[in-house]
């Protein structure tokens, strides 16, 4: 597996990773992570996946750890 870029946003370290003809993106904040996986065959240049880090689609993977995180503290709240 090749460390292709990490790097944090907004608090949100994400990661991308080549491996197996895949692109491995991992978001993580506090104890929690999104992956997502992409054919290499869908990039043309690895500059391209920078549309992963901003726009419509890092804001909805804020919106998810913050659902995220509300359903682990009250699932936590129950212990």
């Amino acid at each position: 597996m090749r460390v292709v870029k990490e790097m944090v946003r907004e608090e949100i370290r994400v990661s991308i990773f080549s491996w197996n003809n895949k692109y491995i993106i991992k978001y993580e904040l506090g104890p929690m992570e999104q992956t997502f996986k992409l054919s290499e065959m869908d990039v043309l240049d690895e500059a391209d996946l920078e549309v992963f880090f901003e726009g419509d689609f890092f804001q909805e993977v804020k919106g998810r750890f913050d659902e995220m995180g509300k359903s682990f503290r009250a699932q936590l709240d129950i212990l």
